[in-house]
């Protein structure tokens, strides 16, 4: 009897957390529409939003994020000289998950230069940040023809030491992602929520009104979790396979770093690019943190014109 009475509560308990999530995501995604228009890659919907004329700009987000990392002022920017195309990696925002195992940065390097070349960039300028420039650099070493410049802002690029935080080990396991990660949907505060996107700043405030506009709400659906999860625990695995193909990188690439980003570390990573890749050009950011395109606007568009200027573009 006491065994049943138990069973009845947890079923109880998971149906209401099923439909508490799924308000939650209703209305996280009310507040935070799309902004752009989709595409038809291969059978999967890619989310993207295009500003501007001139040389094309594609534009990758980091991990947890969605094109509105861009749209909140980058974009409007550098429309003024480049058309800018910025896309929601699968599984966050609204570009559909790719598979449960989670995608490799390869296989989205794949999708969005399918995308791209859909919109007619088929050999764009690619900036990717954080967990964006390793999309980015996959998609040079993967398909060097379909790519004139790359611009790595705050990329990961070489391997490191160190495990992956416990929530994503937690979120990307079988038993987490069917027990953990619905609740986390269901009931983590809001304030939570934005207090992460602020800490990803630091030690620099985060603009006046981001929080605001960058709905860091839709990385918490249950879908975005359990993606970004698993393409987390997959990126040391992959980027240690990618990284001896450095060398044979010829096209013009820019990196921009902060000294004081604790999240992808300078010394692991960018120094280390351009010690195996001598004819790419690092600009090392003092004090700024993660966040350069925001913090740093004036270095980031000057990384870009540099790619587009040493590609031909412009």
């Amino acid at each position: 009897m006491k065994f049943l009475v138990v069973l009845l509560f947890l079923l109880a308990f998971a149906v209401a957390v099923h439909l508490l999530a799924g308000a939650r995501e209703d209305r996280w995604e009310a507040r935070f529409p799309p902004l752009g228009q989709f595409l038809d890659v291969d059978g999967t919907r890619v989310h993207a939003l295009v500003k501007g004329e001139g040389p094309d700009l594609v534009l990758i987000h980091g991990s947890s994020g969605n094109l509105r990392d861009f749209s909140f002022a980058l974009m409007d920017r550098l429309a003024e000289d480049y058309r800018v195309i910025a896309f929601d990696r699968p599984g966050l925002g609204y570009t559909d998950r790719l598979q449960d195992r989670g995608a490799t940065i390869a296989e989205q390097a794949a999708l969005l230069q399918g995308a791209a070349a859909q919109l007619g960039a088929d050999r764009p300028l690619v900036l990717g940040q954080s967990y964006g420039g390793a999309v980015a650099l996959s998609w040079a070493v993967t398909r060097p023809k379909a790519v004139a410049g790359l611009v790595l802002v705050s990329s990961p690029t070489h391997p490191w030491d160190g495990h992956v935080p416990a929530l994503y080990r937690a979120n990307g396991s079988t038993l987490g992602s069917a027990m953990a990660v619905p609740p986390i949907t269901a009931l983590v505060p809001r304030s939570y929520i934005r207090d992460q996107v602020r800490a990803v700043f630091d030690p620099e405030p985060a603009p006046e009104g981001y929080v605001d506009h960058f709905g860091a709400e839709l990385a918490a659906r249950r879908v975005s979790l359990r993606a970004n999860a698993k393409q987390r625990l997959g990126l040391l695995a992959q980027i240690t396979q990618m990284q001896p193909h450095y060398g044979e990188l010829a096209l013009p690439i820019e990196l921009i770093h902060g000294t004081a980003d604790t999240t992808v570390g300078l010394s692991i990573h960018a120094e280390k690019f351009i010690r195996q890749v001598p004819k790419a050009n690092l600009v090392r950011l003092e004090g700024v943190g993660h966040l350069p395109h925001h913090t740093a606007p004036e270095a980031t568009r000057a990384a870009i014109d540099r790619a587009a200027a040493r590609a031909g573009l412009r």
